[in-house]
Order: structure tokens, then C-alpha cells, then sequence
């Protein structure tokens, strides 16, 4: 069962209008690069969710240390890999254009908790191994980029368990 965290409301302090500068700067250059692309909508829409989800953690606390990171012997990715705290946190991002019936956190199913699991366990051994026991947990951030609207984010921390 996915652990509810509601976003807190943005500040105005020098390094979220940083943060906010630098999102507007490459929010228009990614326009500008995407008007000569030829990728489906879908795949653009979770690129732009990805995006945004990383200005939206940063002003929240997170260091990202990591995108989309890869295991040559394992299928999938992890979205994001991010310090917390003292917590590193394997944050899956899910996209959608608009709010239904379902919500977007709902596409991390079982198989999907069990991918995330073995790359996340092959990201630690890759670790020294003084930081191998670090404390660890999965975050789900649900995306939602409705037209004309600013992004709505919803972060469940500690979605899933390592079992």
C-alpha cells in the first residue's frame, strides 16, 4: 500500500527562484529541441514528467545523484536515485496528462516493485562498502502535467518495501 505525503507549499527563498530559473531556462530550451524530434507523446510526456520531478524534489531537500540509471544484466531503469537526509531514496516517476480514474501511482504494480527492488540492490552493491547499509527506501511521485496548468505533484514516501 502506497504511504501518502501531501507536497509542501513552494517558497520564495534565493535558492527555490534559482531552482525556478534554472527549470524555466531548460523547460524553453527543451521546447525549442523537441520541435525538430520525432518521439511519441507518450515517451515526451514521461521525459517532461521525469523533468519537472527533479526541480520538484530539489526544492524539497533532495540531492539527485542519479537519472535513469541502468544495469547492463537487468531490464529497467530507476527513475531517479536521491539523498534525503541521510535516506537514499529510489524514486520512481509516474506521468500523466491528466487526472482519471486512476491514479497515476497505481502503475507501480508488484512486477514493477520487483524491478525496482533488483536495481535498486544492484545500485547499492555498486556502493563502498562502508555505505552498503545505508538507509534506503522507495518513493513514488506521481506527475501530473494538465495543459495550461501548472504541474501537480503527489509524493509517497516509503511507497513499498524491500520485501
Amino acid at each position: 500500500m502506497l504511504n501518502r505525503m501531501a507536497a509542501p507549499s513552494r517558497r520564495s527563498s534565493p535558492s527555490s527562484l534559482w531552482l525556478d530559473a534554472q527549470a524555466w531556462a531548460l523547460r524553453r530550451l527543451r521546447s525549442a529541441a523537441r520541435k525538430s524530434s520525432r518521439e511519441a507523446a507518450h515517451l515526451e510526456t514521461g521525459e517532461d514528467g521525469e523533468f519537472e520531478a527533479l526541480f520538484h524534489l530539489r526544492r524539497n531537500g533532495y540531492t539527485v545523484v542519479a537519472r535513469r540509471w541502468r544495469n547492463a544484466r537487468l531490464r529497467g531503469d530507476l527513475d531517479l536515485i536521491a539523498w534525503h537526509g541521510e535516506t537514499l531514496c529510489f524514486v520512481e516517476i509516474k506521468t500523466r496528462s491528466r487526472r482519471d480514474a486512476f491514479p497515476a501511482e497505481l502503475a507501480v504494480d508488484e512486477d514493477k516493485q520487483r524491478t525496482l527492488r533488483r536495481l535498486a540492490r544492484a545500485y547499492l552493491n555498486r556502493l563502498p562498502p562502508a555505505r552498503r547499509n545505508t538507509p534506503a527506501r522507495f518513493d513514488v511521485l506521481s506527475v501530473y502535467l494538465i495543459k495550461d496548468a501548472e504541474p501537480e505533484f503527489v509524493l509517497f514516501q516509503s511507497a513499498f518495501s524491500w520485501e
